[in-house]
Order: C-alpha cells, then sequence, then structure tokens
C-alpha cells in the first residue's frame, strides 16, 4: 500500500548534496508528501537557507527518485515559512555529522549569543575538546563556519545555527 510513510522512506534514501552523510529528510529539507494517486505525487520542500545552491540538486534528485519507483508526475513545492532550522535536523544526522568530521549546532536557534558577538566554545568533532577558536564565519559552505581545535590543531566545520 502506498503511504506516506513509504515516501518518506523512498526520499530518506537522497543523500544531502554537500554534506553525503546525512539525507535530506534527516536534514529536515523534506517538509511533506501528498499522494495524489498511484502516478502523481507533490513533495514538499523548505531551503537551508535563501540562495542555497544545493536546492536545484535536490529537487533533481527527488523527481530521479521517484520516477524510479513509477510516479509520472512529480511536483515540488518549495516552501519558505516557517524557514528551515537546524533544531529541524535529526539527532542521528547531528550524530552523523559529528563522524563525519563537522561540529553539528550545538545549541537551539533560540540562543541568540552569537548576536552579541559571544560565541560558544564548539566541540571539536575529532577529539571532543571545547578548546576551539572560530577562524572565519564561513566554512565549505555558507551554512557552515571554519573552527580550528586549539588541542588537536585541526580544522574543521561547524554547522551553523540557523
Amino acid at each position: 500500500m502506498l503511504t506516506k510513510e513509504n515516501i518518506f522512506s523512498i526520499l530518506s534514501e537522497i543523500p544531502d548534496p554537500e554534506i553525503p552523510v546525512i539525507t535530506i529528510v534527516e536534514l529536515g529539507v523534506v517538509r511533506n508528501v501528498n499522494i495524489i494517486d498511484e502516478k502523481n505525487i507533490e513533495v514538499t520542500i523548505t531551503p537551508t537557507y535563501s540562495g542555497c545552491p544545493a536546492m536545484k540538486q535536490m529537487e533533481d534528485d527527488v523527481r530521479k527518485k521517484l520516477s524510479e519507483q513509477g510516479f509520472q508526475n512529480i511536483n515540488i513545492k518549495m516552501v519558505y515559512s516557517p524557514p528551515w532550522t537546524t533544531d529541524w535536523l535529526s539527532t542521528e544526522a547531528k550524530l552523523k555529522l559529528q563522524k563525519y568530521g563537522i561540529a553539528p549546532p550545538e545549541e537551539s536557534t533560540t540562543d541568540k549569543s552569537f548576536l552579541t558577538g559571544k560565541h560558544k566554545a564548539i566541540t571539536c568533532p575529532r577529539c571532543k575538546s571545547k578548546n576551539t577558536q572560530m577562524v572565519s564565519q564561513f566554512g565549505s559552505t555558507a551554512c557552515k563556519a571554519l573552527y580550528k581545535c586549539l588541542d588537536c590543531l585541526e580544522a574543521f566545520d561547524y554547522f551553523k545555527c540557523i
């Protein structure tokens, strides 16, 4: 039987184009699935941030994956409200990021301490030290900041709280 859960399961096989260890479902980009009939489906997605270059690839991946499952008419609906937040990252996704070498968001987006310029100590994903320092507000992508661990001396990306 065709259900939303089946479709979410299919979509959970699609890796994020920029961080292939997590899926677009774990990332929280896939917001909703509306099954119109056995051949027609609508998938609602939210970009991680305005202008995210990976969104076109995500749309293409969703279309391809669902076409392979026999869907003929796939409508991708992009919604911007409410805006995507790192609070939507699953716990499993955060653990996968850490194992991959990217520090996951450590606080909720309700914490606005960054507005005062006082950055919290971010845990190094390699040695787990909190003796870290921000090198740049921007890392390998705009949604990440570049940090350096002052203990193991490794540079790492931190997935910003958005």
